[in-house]
């Protein structure tokens, strides 16, 4: 059976080396929980080690931070829908708005639920993804400060997650301005200048993050330790944090070719044939995880020696050339994970997860 294991040392160890970094910069930040899928037992991990604002893009997964401790604030990280904002203004905090109308609705299910609900309006800064434009932005705010209810604690961006989009000192600066523009055209103080995700890290470790910019959302360098700019482990951090074991359920020495009529696969692939490799074989494995678990491309091999061929629904497929490392039936293949890698991994019900 495969499995999932957590470090919890890696992970704390994370944890606190960005602790240290944002306090030095006068920095709040909160924790981006939606890699773990829900996973309770991960996210009383992060609880446990000291954070206490996580945001996540399932209302479920906020529902369950706050049984595990009702006193964590949760953000909702993405525009809410109209057919879930009742849950959402039960179960988060805060939520992240660029919709007029759906501010509108979120205040009236404030007034409801007699709560007062935190909003921050996100800006768009060039990704094309969530966001008000700039031009309309004073506008905006104007049709929504005075709404009963709601609280608006900050303006916020998000960069790089659809077209690659890159922060810089004047995306950032900008976002600023704004602020400052909306605080003195209303005499409403914004509390937070919300700069991004962990892809805006490389900017305050090296000293570019513009003032004004005081709060973070990070996941992925949390969990893989990884400066998004360079796409290299930041020093002092950990990248395997996760790891991925899988069984070998069959272990043979095959040919490297197949043989027959080739026609597509049901992934919609024909095999590529390299006819050098006519009449050569290989130790080749089958490891107990397949496609409904993972895409082989976010998989990183452990042990060099060895290469990941493919996979069907329930099996994965690597060739072991001359199994140097004398791998054997029931054996256990290590793996690391990029990022959506582990994302599907969490998200699959068949792979067990565990703590270590």
């Amino acid at each position: 059976m495969a499995f999932l294991n957590l470090y919890r040392d890696k992970l704390r160890g994370n944890f606190e080396f960005l602790k240290k970094e944002f306090e030095a910069n006068e920095v709040s930040w909160g924790v981006v929980s939606k890699i773990l899928c829900g996973n309770r037992m991960y996210i009383k991990e992060l609880i446990d080690m000291g954070a206490d604002e996580i945001h996540d893009s399932r209302i479920s997964n906020l529902a369950k931070v706050k049984e595990i401790n009702p006193n964590v604030q949760t953000v909702y990280i993405k525009p809410p829908s109209k057919r879930n904002l009742a849950d959402m203004v039960r179960y988060a905090d805060v939520s992240l708005n660029s919709e007029l109308n759906t501010i509108r609705w979120i205040s009236e299910e404030a007034v409801n639920q007699d709560k007062k609900h935190k909003i921050i309006i996100m800006v768009e800064t060039g990704d094309l993804r969530e966001g008000v434009m700039g031009d309309h932005l004073i506008d905006f705010y104007a049709k929504v400060f005075e709404l009963p209810n709601l609280e608006i604690i900050g303006l916020g961006t998000n960069l790089n997650c659809l077209n690659g989009v890159m922060p810089s000192a004047d995306k950032l600066i900008q976002l600023s301005l704004y602020k400052q523009i909306i605080e003195l055209k209303f005499n409403k103080k914004i509390p937070w200048v919300s700069a991004g995700t962990s892809v805006t890290i490389p900017l305050m470790l090296h000293k570019q993050l513009p003032k004004g910019v005081n709060h973070f959302r990070i996941g992925e360098t949390l969990y893989f330790g990884v400066d998004l700019f360079e796409e290299k482990t930041i020093d002092g951090m950990n990248p395997d944090v996760f790891e991925l074991f899988a069984e070998i359920i069959e272990m043979q020495e095959k040919p490297l070719l197949p043989s027959g009529m080739l026609a597509t696969n049901p992934q919609g692939e024909i095999a590529d044939i390299d006819e050098s490799l006519y009449g050569k074989s290989s130790f080749r494995a089958i490891l107990d995880l397949g496609l409904l678990d993972v895409d082989p491309k976010y998989l990183i091999a452990d042990d060099g020696e060895f290469e990941i061929l493919g996979a069907s629904s329930d099996m994965l497929i690597i060739n072991l050339g001359e199994n140097p490392e004398g791998y054997k039936v029931g054996d256990l293949v290590k793996f690391r994970l990029k990022y959506m890698g582990a994302l599907a991994i969490l998200n699959s019900s068949y792979i067990e997860k565990r703590v270590v």
